[in-house]
């Protein structure tokens, strides 16, 4: 089964190797049909410590790597 990638925003790298990505969808409401922005916050693993806020970036699922660390830097 492949692994999830998502596309988001970074937010937050002030963690040694994290970066907080911020990432956006757009779902349909069942009632009105109108498309709502979702957003969800994702702690991903950035070994190099070469991501800066404001960059678009792409993370990839991965296997746990602390508590709250389960995705991991793509590009």
């Amino acid at each position: 089964m492949p692994k999830r990638v998502l596309q988001g925003v970074v937010v937050s790298n002030k963690a040694d190797k994290t970066i907080s990505v911020l990432v956006e969808r757009r779902i349909m409401h069942p009632v009105y049909k109108k498309y709502i922005k979702r957003t969800k916050k994702y702690a991903a693993h950035d070994e190099k410590n070469s991501c800066k806020i404001g960059q678009i970036v792409k993370i990839q699922e991965n296997k746990p790597i602390s508590k709250t660390k389960k995705w991991v830097l793509v590009s």
